[in-house]
């Protein structure tokens, strides 16, 4: 839409209040509500003043004045709010410059495609992510110097009593992959979901229950670098306060439950320039030496894209073998056991491939920046990513085993990874030096270490007594 046609959107509803959306650095989405008188041109042209000192990882509180710049084609009526409210999702601006701020992730999206189009290699790249979430009916948790606990409430899966509610119709352990009614109790949650993403101008293409207790699946139609972040967003929102609506409570977190599977965002991906398809080809599984390449830059770069794509310390507790999560940086067509599959398609428009290793932990928008600068790096560097890995990787033999790189083992190896390899990510100053420091340093300091400090209730069972 056009500014004139969110004017217009909030008229024809009588519109009482105006959400301006953006999310920081580490996924997590803010905002400020507006009364509809201060939704006007200049809104648009000017933006909306904020203090940006208490944003984490953002200004200082001697810098601290930014704005927020709407973007009119993300606006939506939000049906959570009971005021009639449009929401709309925002560029952050340096006030002093007008120039976007280097730390604001979307803005970070839009330069990786800026940087795709100064190389020529094409004008547009599209994502279309696949988050995957658990829903529970409760959860409890606290971490104090004397206390470790955390308390999942579900009456789904196979721990629970039949006098609980389940009434004996249990998911299996591992056996949660789209089972009908009685077993999956949330076909209702999912369609009400589904409607609420329609309401906000998405486009969701299929719903169904996942492998582990709780765990679901809406798949949404994909979109550029830009786009597909802001639906990420609109996504756990409305997985979050459907849920919340029903009494529950949704969670993207990766790994909630030890021994079962975890929650991935697998992302379909593809380059394009002038209306075509760039990974189209004659090549293996129909896919051109483009496509090729961009897989070398993913393989390549991929302990590194970590730091962005699989952003939590509880990110490596889903990439462990056993739970059908990719932990080797390989590629196949269709075969899941690889990080990077070729998924078999119809017709050259929709040849693609998919990332695999992902979460939503973190911010979606940096995500899919980092793709998209591995991958024009192995275009530009004609990368090789090797022989397609046609055999299940979880079942071969050690020493075939080791020939294939891993994944990163934990966010510290990740991070570590990064420093050693992200001249790619630098490259048109997508992603600057300024807030990768910003970026790294809160995690190191706020994730990393304070983790190493704080025991697991499991080291009790193993140590207590010894």
């Amino acid at each position: 839409m056009t500014p004139a046609e969110v004017m217009k959107l909030a008229k024809d509803n009588n519109v009482q209040f105006v959400d301006l959306l953006f999310g920081d650095m580490f996924g997590q989405l803010q905002h400020f509500t507006f009364p509809v008188s201060r939704l006007d041109d200049e809104m648009f042209k000017i933006g909306m003043a904020f203090d940006g000192s208490s944003i984490r990882g953002w200004k200082g509180i001697e810098a601290s004045d930014m704005i927020m710049k709407p973007d009119p084609a993300s606006a939506y009526l939000d049906p959570f709010i009971s005021a009639p409210t449009i929401g709309m999702y925002c560029d952050i601006i340096e006030p002093r410059t007008g120039q976007p701020y280097n730390r604001d992730p979307r803005s970070i999206a839009k330069k990786a495609l800026e940087y795709l189009k100064s190389t020529g290699i094409g004008d547009m790249a599209f994502m279309g992510p696949e988050p995957e979430f658990f829903v529970f009916d409760g959860i409890q948790w606290e971490s104090t110097p004397r206390t470790g606990t955390y308390l999942i409430k579900t009456n789904e899966g196979p721990w629970t009593s039949n006098d609980a509610g389940a009434l004996g119709y249990k998911v299996p352990f591992k056996g949660g992959y789209a089972p009908v009614a009685p077993q999956d109790t949330m076909t209702d949650l999912r369609n009400e979901m589904v409607t609420n993403l329609i309401k906000m101008g998405l486009v969701p293409e299929i719903h169904h229950h996942e492998v582990a207790t709780g765990q679901c699946e809406i798949g949404v139609k994909f979109g550029n670098v830009v786009v597909a972040g802001d639906q990420v967003h609109k996504l756990k929102y409305v997985v979050k306060n459907t849920a919340a609506k029903y009494g529950k409570t949704a969670t993207f977190m990766p790994k909630p439950m030890w021994g079962d599977n975890g929650s991935g965002m697998h992302v379909h991906t593809s380059v394009w320039k002038e209306g075509k398809n760039l990974f189209a080809g004659d090549g293996y599984a129909n896919m051109s030496k483009t496509a090729l390449h961009a897989i070398g830059g993913i393989i390549k770069h991929g302990k590194s894209i970590q730091v962005f794509s699989n952003a939590s310390v509880n990110s490596y507790r889903r990439l462990v073998p056993g739970y059908e999560a990719p932990v080797n940086l390989a590629y196949s067509a269709t075969n899941r056991s690889c990080s990077i599959r070729i998924p078999h398609v119809n017709g050259d428009k929709a040849r693609r491939f998919e990332f695999r290793c992902p979460d939503s932990s973190g911010s979606a928008y940096l995500t899919f920046a980092a793709m998209v600068m591995a991958m024009v790096d192995g275009i530009k560097k004609q990368i090789d990513p090797g022989s397609p890995a046609n055999k299940n990787i979880y079942e071969l033999p050690p020493e075939e085993l080791a020939h294939i790189p891993s994944t990163s083992k934990n966010l510290e190896e990740a991070h570590a990874a990064f420093e050693a390899d992200k001249e790619w990510a630098l490259a048109g100053d997508v992603f600057d030096a300024d807030m990768i420091e910003a970026y790294t340093s809160y995690r190191k300091a706020n994730e990393i270490e304070p983790m190493k400090l704080r025991p697991n209730p499991y080291e009790f069972e193993l140590y207590y007594n010894g």
